[in-house]
């Protein structure tokens, strides 16, 4: 027997009229939260073209009529079914950040046994913006969700084709790599290749080799971010960090192992050991490989603060969630087109 919140609920006699020739799922969302919030504003902002949202629940009655990003509060948790049959909706999201106790469970019972699709706030946000919402993401969430795999086959490809890329990298790009070095060499003093610990798969650290772009002095103050327009930028480390020609030199340490073509850029320990305490998930982008360029390089800017670091994490974890060889084969991609755009450098 469905729920008295559900089919034995009187029903109002005017209903929203509903675009049948339309192409937008219309959408309602339930819970008022940074999640909600987030979603929302993806839905509406980002890909307005597939969904409408056309609300939000909250559990307090007192913020109905109030906004969330565009959409209104049209009402509360305890109207799922009414609201939902009203506006003639097509999925229900679920951002409810406690879900114990709190869940209106017959009532998202009744709609889905309507054929109302219900699925959970943080997939669609995922689906829709290619990063993880990680504020209020559950570790029930990445435990039960699909993803996380590491097939053998896939794993072993993925190698082969590291060291594959990277030969063909050294051997075919040697002559423009000879040139840089000594473009380099007129242009600063100081040496030709920059070495620096970052750390690598499981967390542990190695030597990142790069083409050096920066004074020989760039950190006598301390270790920093880099920013835009940074005066410790030589000349030519203007253009190189421009066109990434200053990453060349990794090509070694894909072959070494310490790092693939694609996956999560490496960070220097002093940033992690910062980063780890103040943005939940953080080591799970060091369950793969570091790569040259990454999901987030090719999606985001540079990260030059904790902002664009939380920002920056959530790529990272979609990459290592969805983690496949199609998915190398589109960073790849959109990581020429960033390359030759000359965007997100610093």
């Amino acid at each position: 027997m469905l729920s008295s919140g559900g089919f034995n609920q009187p029903l109002s006699k005017k209903r929203t009229p509903y675009k049948w020739f339309g192409f937008k799922k219309r959408v309602l969302i339930l819970g008022d939260g940074k999640l909600a919030h987030d979603l929302a504003r993806v839905l509406v902002y980002d890909r307005s073209h597939r969904y409408e949202v056309v609300g939000v629940l909250s559990r307090n009655p007192a913020r109905v009529g109030t906004h969330v990003v565009n959409p209104t509060i049209i009402g509360t948790v305890d109207q799922l079914y009414e609201l939902s049959e009203y506006h003639q909706v097509q999925s229900i999201a679920v951002c409810v950040e406690d879900r114990r106790g709190s869940m209106p469970l017959d009532a998202l019972l009744d709609v889905k046994s309507m054929g109302i699709e219900v699925v959970d706030g943080h997939r669609m946000y995922e689906e829709e913006c290619g990063r993880l919402s990680i504020d209020e993401l559950k570790p029930s969430f990445l435990i039960f969700s699909s993803g996380f795999e590491r097939k053998p086959g896939i794993m072993v490809i993925k190698r082969i084709g590291d060291i594959v890329g990277a030969l063909l990298g050294l051997v075919f790009l040697a002559p423009l790599m000879s040139v840089i070095a000594l473009c380099i060499k007129w242009d600063s003093a100081g040496p030709v290749l920059y070495r620096q610990t970052r750390v690598g798969l499981h967390g542990y650290p190695y030597v990142l080799l790069k083409f050096r772009s920066m004074r020989q002095d760039a950190e006598a103050d301390g270790v920093q971010w880099a920013a835009q327009g940074d005066a410790r930028v030589t000349r030519l480390g203007y253009w190189l960090r421009k066109l990434r020609l200053d990453e060349l030199p990794q090509f070694i340490n894909v072959l070494k192992g310490e790092m693939s073509l694609v996956g999560p850029r490496p960070e220097r320990p002093h940033f992690v050991h910062d980063l780890r305490t103040q943005i939940p998930y953080y080591d799970l982008r060091h369950t793969v490989r570091p790569g040259i360029t990454g999901w987030a390089q090719a999606c985001f800017q540079y990260a030059a603060s904790l902002e664009d670091s939380h920002v920056k994490l959530q790529y990272d974890l979609y990459y290592v969630k969805n983690l496949s060889l199609y998915l190398d084969l589109k960073i790849l991609l959109r990581t020429i087109r960033v390359v030759l755009r000359g965007s997100g450098a610093r």
